[in-house]
């Protein structure tokens, strides 16, 4: 009897789905990624819209071939890839592999290993999400580009080992950016105005000077802050708005060692 063949990516998963899928289905394993970009060369056409050019990934010619002799004995191909977009790529290239088999293949996604979570996942079949395919697929070219064309130039500069990223890259440029705004800061005095309050009722309450004639204060001396603190002085204080707002603090925790000992 003809049966249904459902492609994981973990071996270990493989044996779990089988037992609870039953005998009507046979489950293997691609073991990650069957192929990727060559890793001798860039691999992507640059002059014809970057046409990525991939190749079977070394040691998986074996799981290829037994997936396409698997495939050619089925009545229908389910590929189970995990639901990122990696598990979404994977699939693709499952797909693009197993075609010739002529097959008929689907995609099945469950966030389980449950009996009842596959049921409905074999249930429901779907087609391969290119979106997800096509940004997995942006993000790879990306990182070969900015891997092969920019670290020859660390090399020629600095010296063979250093590698640029599409990542690391920028995050290093932020750095950088960040740590010469520190080294060229200058640092520079100001003042704050605060206080407390009484209302005619003698209610006291805390205040802090917002704004000098509609704009924030600069006050950047100690005779200045005084200025403004005497000006304050000879005037009468009106409350424009209030606000009120619950808040809520939780206690400290009780018996932290560190707070015994102080």
């Amino acid at each position: 009897m003809s049966r249904v063949l459902v492609v994981v990516e973990s071996p270990a998963k493989a044996r779990t789905i089988g037992k609870y899928l039953g005998d009507g289905y046979r489950v293997q394993a691609s073991v990650g990624h069957i192929r990727d970009l060559p890793k001798k060369e860039l691999g992507i056409d640059v002059e014809n819209g970057f046409k990525p050019k991939y190749v079977a990934v070394r040691d998986k010619s074996k799981i290829i071939k037994k997936l396409r002799e698997e495939a050619g004995k089925s009545s229908q191909i389910l590929l189970a890839t995990d639901m990122d977009r990696e598990g979404e790529a994977i699939a693709w290239h499952l797909k693009e592999v197993l075609d010739k088999t002529g097959t008929p293949i689907k995609r099945i996604i469950f966030n389980e290993i449950t009996k009842e979570a596959l049921k409905a996942a074999v249930a429901d079949p779907q087609d391969i999400d290119g979106d997800k395919v096509n940004a997995q697929q942006a993000r790879r070219i990306l990182d070969r580009l900015v891997g092969y064309l920019v670290s020859p130039v660390l090399w020629k500069i600095f010296y063979m080992g250093l590698s640029a990223g599409r990542v690391q890259s920028v995050g290093l440029r932020l750095i950088i950016e960040r740590e010469r705004q520190i080294r060229d800061f200058v640092p520079k005095e100001y003042w704050t105005v605060e206080g407390r309050a009484a209302t005619s009722k003698g209610e006291e309450f805390d205040v802090k000077l917002a704004k000098i004639d509609g704009r924030p204060p600069e006050i950047e001396d100690g005779a200045s802050a005084d200025a403004v603190l005497a000006e304050i002085r000879e005037s009468d204080l009106a409350v424009a708005e209030t606000r009120e707002k619950e808040k809520k603090r939780n206690p400290g925790p009780p018996y932290i060692t560190s707070t015994m000992q102080r």
